[in-house]
Parts: structure tokens; C-alpha cells; sequence
């Protein structure tokens, strides 16, 4: 039950996944709608080798405009922003995004943890994520940062995930994490983090 105020004010949202991720994402993206107001930044675990093809892929079903991030962008509302393959994506404390060849974490660059580490560093409790389907615990160290920060957590139930490791970790971070179906995810989300028109 979600007795918040209603006035509170959500800024982004960062969302991470991999395996099965794209056909989660595929279930709640394209039913947000063009007037959505925050930007959304995502993490999927890919080959390091290569171009990817998730960001024209998401942008060719989606009311939203998808793109790969650049390094030093600015964060412009009703966006989603793909981290590319082999790169770090980061939100920096002035709202830009930074891409970094840093070490690998969790086996993994991009990583989650480093996204909403840095997303809960520069919006506080103005961010909202969603870990979805996965074969690792990536996100669980992040997701628990933004909850420490006073976000608000979102985990696609396990039982729903093509691999349920990553939202399981995530629930064992973060037991008060709200557990959603990603056939649900665009309602809440409009529900929960857009003001209602005054």
C-alpha cells in the first residue's frame, strides 16, 4: 500500500535487466506514452563485441524516442537513454550521462550497480528503478542505494522472469522493493511517478 504524498516529484528513472530483458521491456515501454515526463535510462547486459541493436530496435516500438547514450549528454526529459555495449553508463551530479571504461563489475560493464549508484547519487529520492529478468545479482548493490537514497524500488516478480536470479538478489536487497508484472509496469508508472494535471 503507498501512503506517500501525492505531491512527490520523481526526476528519472532507471531501469536494469538481462537476460530476457528486451522481451520485459518490449511488455511496458511502448505503452508509455509520448507526454511521459521523466528521462529513463537503462542498463542490458551485452556482448562487449559489436554494435548493438537494442536502442533502434526500442525506438521503432516505442512512443518514446530511444537512443545509445553519449558521453557528456545532456539528461532531457522523455528520453530513454541504452547504455552501449562494453561502456559504463553514468548519471553525473550536474544531470549529464558519462560513459566509462572501467572495470568490469559483477563480470559485467555495462554495469547496473554503477548506473543507479550514480542515479541515486544525483537525484536522491527523486528516482525510481526497476530490476527486471536476469541471470546474476547485478542491480541488487544499486537498487539498495537508491532505496538508501529514498527512491522508490520496482522488481519484476520472479516468477515471471526468463531468468529470476537478478530480481531475486534484488528482493533479498531490497525487501520492501514493490514486486510487479511487466504487463503492468507502464500503468504503475503513470500512476505512480506522473503528477496528475492540476
Amino acid at each position: 500500500m503507498n501512503h506517500e504524498p501525492a505531491h512527490r516529484q520523481f526526476r528519472a528513472l532507471v531501469i536494469g535487466g538481462s537476460a530476457g530483458a528486451l522481451g520485459a521491456m518490449l511488455r511496458f515501454l511502448p505503452l508509455l506514452p509520448r507526454r511521459f515526463p521523466l528521462p529513463v535510462m537503462i542498463v542490458v547486459h551485452l556482448p562487449p563485441d559489436g554494435e548493438s541493436l537494442l536502442a533502434p530496435l526500442l525506438n521503432s516500438r516505442c512512443q518514446l524516442s530511444v537512443k545509445e547514450a553519449e558521453d557528456k549528454e545532456p539528461i532531457l526529459p522523455g528520453v530513454v537513454y541504452i547504455a552501449p555495449p562494453n561502456y559504463h553508463l553514468l548519471v553525473e551530479p550536474d544531470f549529464v550521462l558519462s560513459l566509462s571504461q572501467d572495470e568490469c563489475v559483477l563480470y559485467s560493464r555495462p554495469s547496473i550497480d554503477v548506473l543507479f549508484e550514480s542515479a541515486a547519487d544525483a537525484y536522491g529520492d527523486a528516482l525510481a528503478g526497476i530490476i527486471l529478468t536476469g541471470a546474476s545479482s547485478d542491480g541488487a548493490a544499486g537498487l539498495k542505494a537508491l532505496v538508501d537514497a529514498g527512491g522508490r524500488a520496482y522488481v519484476q516478480d520472479p516468477a515471471t522472469a526468463e531468468a529470476s536470479a537478478m530480481p531475486e538478489a534484488a528482493l533479498d536487497a531490497c525487501p520492501t522493493a514493490q514486486i510487479v508484472d511487466p504487463s503492468q509496469i507502464a500503468a504503475l508508472l503513470l500512476r505512480e511517478l506522473v503528477p496528475a494535471p492540476s
